[in-house]
């Protein structure tokens, strides 16, 4: 049976949510910086963020008996909120700055990046402005603790190391690169090296793998648990390789995930009241982006059509809702769509202009719980008054 989801999930941008995990861990690091702990996190030498690309709250919870140990510390993990959308390409970069779409402008996985141009990618870059300089709005917490001195360092593929993405959202930190992602071993190995190796420090760890194998076979699959045991048995290797040397782990995700059946696929060029008046269509299939001039017509017809299957915005009302944050700035205003559209449930619009997309299984982007809540578990031995660890 499937529950409808009556309101959206708005994200906690002020308080638990992606954008306060690394400012919270830069507040103990640069302690005169003016950083705030929003988590409440333990005094740690070496902090190690491990952000597990589609670990939604909702999906570990169902899946616990596939990682024993992400099971043994998520009774104490603390259920944060994503950005909106609740997709990589806005959520990574709302971590990494400490601030909401709204201040650092990658407002989704597609979206428009000025008035006069065509659509983005976030992720690949593929149509974005060559600028960097004049598209990046907001530093990141690398940048401002590697000021203070502070070692900080960027754990991702070789693959990764100068994309725009990369040079926007982890400016400051100092690239290392994984040569093979299947080699857990290797990764583990590697990871205890550059986290123990030197003064205090803050270490950024991406692993990709869940959401790859999320999305063309679903968060439900065989495929997808024994990705989630392959990673959890790599980060209880690293826990033990690391024992004493005062390392706390924080392992979170960037979004969730909901697995969408091909009958709740919504072609826009199926239906011709969809497609009426949309001068461009980007976001992804899950949370929409749509430009044009008659945003009041649109949302109309957008909302009769769909019903109960999303919740369809007005820019601006989106915006007041806090979506983006508590301030949206000129130039990220005219990034986001005249209309937003969330999907509800396990239901999808998609297009024949990316056929790659209407393939995929699992899905994520909107505002559901099951998208918008990722967990922030933390792992630390406890140290007593002497310095001792419990």
């Amino acid at each position: 049976m499937v529950v409808v989801n009556d309101m959206p999930v708005l994200p906690d941008y002020q308080g638990r949510s992606l954008a306060g995990v690394m400012t919270s861990v830069a507040a103990h690091l640069a302690p005169a910086a003016g950083f705030t702990d929003v988590f409440g996190l333990p005094q740690a030498r070496h902090y190690v963020v491990l952000l597990v690309d589609g670990l939604g709250w909702h999906n570990l919870a169902a899946s616990l008996a596939h990682a024993p140990y992400l099971a043994g510390i998520f009774g104490d993990g603390i259920r944060v909120t994503s950005s909106a959308p609740s997709t990589t390409g806005t959520a990574i970069p709302s971590l990494t700055t400490g601030v909401a779409p709204g201040l650092h402008g990658l407002v989704g996985y597609r979206f428009r990046p000025t008035p006069d141009a065509k659509g983005m990618n976030a992720l690949s870059w593929e149509g974005g402005p060559d600028s960097l300089d004049a598209f990046r709005l907001a530093p990141t917490v690398f940048s401002r603790l590697a000021d203070w001195g502070v070692r900080v360092n960027d754990v991702s593929l070789t693959r990764f190391a100068q994309t725009p993405l990369t040079r926007i959202a982890f400016d400051g930190a100092t690239f290392v690169p994984v040569e093979n992602e299947n080699d857990a071993s290797g990764r583990v190995s590697q990871a205890v090296d550059v986290v123990c190796s030197g003064g205090p420090s803050l270490t950024y760890i991406y692993e990709r793998g869940l959401d790859h194998t999320g999305h063309p076979r679903g968060w439900r699959s065989q495929s997808w648990t024994t990705k989630l045991s392959l990673i959890d048995d790599a980060i209880e290797r690293f826990v033990t390789q690391t024992t004493g040397e005062d390392v706390c782990l924080l392992i979170t995700g960037d979004h969730g995930m909901v697995d969408v059946p091909e009958t709740h696929k919504l072609f826009v060029e199926d239906d011709s009241r969809l497609g009426s008046d949309v001068e461009l269509l980007e976001g992804e299939a899950r949370f929409r982006h749509i430009y044009t001039d008659r945003a009041s017509d649109v949302v109309k017809r957008w909302a009769k059509v769909l019903g109960e299957r999303a919740w369809v915005y007005r820019r601006e009302e989106a915006i007041e809702m806090g979506l983006f944050g508590a301030y949206v700035s000129p130039a990220v205003r005219e990034r986001l769509g005249d209309c937003l559209v969330a999907m509800r449930d396990d239901w999808a619009v998609v297009t024949h202009v990316w056929p790659g997309e209407a393939k995929l299984i699992g899905m994520h982007g909107s505002l559901t719980p099951e998208e918008m809540y990722v967990p922030l578990l933390i792992e630390h031995e406890t140290r007593d008054d002497e310095g001792n660890r419990g």
